[in-house]
């Protein structure tokens, strides 16, 4: 893999396989690491999460038991129910904790059966028991959509404007529903930051955050900058065409 320097953190731009290999690699290594006890791993949504998983699974990369010592839990999420497809902790679920036979108490999902409010300070309450009142997660995974939106942090909706100090919150996105997401400020008290962008759809997003303008309310992924230190990018050759 080569590295690429930016303001918003480490890119490293290599095949497919080597980037599934070194984001498992990172969080695994984050785990071993760490000194407290409840050492939460948040994954994310999208179609590479759910290869990933597939992966992870079929090459046998993952120990059950190894997985068994992670708190689970996914970044953002849709306010739909665990067993719908649009899911993204159904879908870790289904795809990787269950077969990885993960403890149901190391599963922590969103509360998607409440409304979006009470979900969100479910959560937050929640998250404050495992992580404490200075961090969030030990490990996110994010993604990032081809409108260089990153968890649920659309271009222009009010969580990125005011999230009121808080690590977690709920909005609607108009055109998408409503979405359950960590914040600006959770991602500034998260540990490492796993940022897996692939393919040619995404060179133009890409483009715009790591070479644009600072314009984090219309580019999402450029509230990054702020914990650049703390935040590597994984991308293929096709995504990073445009760097």
């Amino acid at each position: 893999m080569r590295e690429i320097t930016s303001d918003y953190g480490r890119i490293l731009v290599g095949a497919k396989a080597d980037l599934f290999q070194h984001a498992l690699e990172l969080g695994v290594a984050a785990r071993r690491r760490t000194p407290h006890s409840h050492f939460l791993w948040a994954l994310t949504g999208g179609g590479t999460p759910k290869e990933w998983y597939n992966w992870i699974v079929a090459e046998k990369k993952l120990e059950a038991g190894e997985a068994g010592m992670i708190e689970w839990t996914v970044s953002d999420e849709r306010h739909v129910l665990l067993s719908s497809a649009e899911s993204n902790f159904g879908n870790a679920e289904r795809q990787l904790l269950e077969p990885l036979s993960v403890p149901t108490d190391r599963r922590h999902p969103w509360m998607v059966a409440w409304p979006v409010a009470e979900a969100a300070e479910a959560y937050r309450r929640t998250m404050l028991i495992l992580a404490g009142p200075e961090r969030t997660y030990d490990v996110c995974f994010l993604g990032m959509g081809d409108d260089c939106h990153t968890a649920s942090l659309f271009p222009g909706t009010p969580l990125l404007k005011d999230d009121a100090g808080l690590m977690f919150g709920g909005q609607e996105v108009p055109g998408k529903g409503w979405r359950l997401t960590i914040t600006p400020t959770g991602l500034r008290h998260c540990g490492l930051i796993v940022v897996m962008t692939l393919g040619a759809g995404k060179a133009e997003a890409l483009h715009r955050v790591i070479r644009g303008p600072y314009d984090p309310i219309n580019v999402p992924s450029q509230i990054l900058k702020s914990c650049a230190d703390r935040v590597v990018w994984l991308v293929d050759e096709a995504a990073a065409a445009k760097l």
